[in-house]
């Protein structure tokens, strides 16, 4: 549907089996792009019974379908770690025209109210998802300027970053804060016809939501039990009913990505299902 053929996308916080990161990753290659593919380790969600091993498995995935892979392991809220990344996929292949930030802080102890929340749990959240989503444009941004090629940058936000929730304040700051960061982004890149947008997905069915139901059960209920709540409540007030999927969002991601999208930017778009409606 859209034709990414030669281009080079470095996607972070791809290793997850279920999560946005690797549905992302293969759609831009499907369209065409050879794909850098990172997380803080390789198999950041270890165990699976499906035997997923993380970014080896996803790698596999990507040359199964012609194009080329190449895995980074590095900490995006880590300066000297981001710009090691950014020069070793140019190194090896050339250029880099899409970057999606995907990398996210893990749910657990932020889940509480504010008056509960510690400061270097709060610290933790800004850390990965504000720090490491400035870090990686930053580095990202300058080699699309140098190349004079435009490009296009994906940010990942969130439908909490539109409308803040109870007990997630610290994730619902951090995504908020994307939002104007993208747009403040956005107006600066314009002139070198470098687009930038945000997605803002509601919640889906990843490793993450299932780490949320951990840290959420309640005494004498299981994280099965605990999960299986979370979605009928949440089901219960999108318009569409249903969760999102991670093809969604990939599928707005390859649009983006695209020269479709060229006269689009500074956008944050919920992806909800109609629960969020700007």
């Amino acid at each position: 549907m859209y034709d990414l053929s030669g281009k080079v996308a470095l996607v972070t916080g791809a290793g997850g089996e279920r999560g946005f990161g690797r549905a992302m990753a293969m759609r831009l290659a499907q369209e065409g792009a050879d794909i850098i593919i990172n997380d803080i380790v390789r198999n950041p969600y270890a165990g699976h019974p499906s035997g997923w091993r993380g970014l080896d498995s996803l790698i596999q995935e990507i040359k199964a379908l012609g194009r080329r892979a190449l895995p980074i392991i590095a900490d995006v809220a880590d300066s000297a770690q981001v710009e090691t990344m950014v020069r070793s996929g140019i190194e090896q292949y050339g250029r880099i025209d899409i970057l999606v930030c995907n990398a996210a802080s893990s749910h657990g102890r932020d889940l509480v109210p504010v008056v509960d929340l510690h400061e270097d749990v709060w610290d933790a959240t800004m850390r990965v998802n504000l720090k490491g989503t400035f870090l990686c444009c930053r580095s990202v941004a300058r080699e699309m300027i140098r190349r004079k090629s435009g490009g296009k940058i994906i940010i990942m936000s969130s439908a909490v970053g539109k409308r803040g929730q109870a007990c997630r304040a610290a994730y619902a700051a951090s995504k908020f804060a994307l939002v104007g960061f993208t747009q403040s982004l956005a107006l600066e890149l314009a002139p070198h016809k470098i687009n930038v947008n945000a997605l803002c997905p509601g919640m889906a069915d990843t490793e993450r939501i299932k780490a949320m139901a951990v840290a959420l059960a309640s005494e004498g209920e299981t994280a099965e039990q605990r999960q299986d709540k979370i979605f009928r409540d949440r089901i219960s007030t999108i318009p569409l009913k249903r969760l999102a999927e991670s093809a969604d969002v990939a599928s707005l991601t390859a649009f983006l990505a695209s020269s479709q999208s060229d006269y689009l930017t500074g956008l944050s778009i919920p992806v909800a299902g109609g629960a969020i409606l700007d």
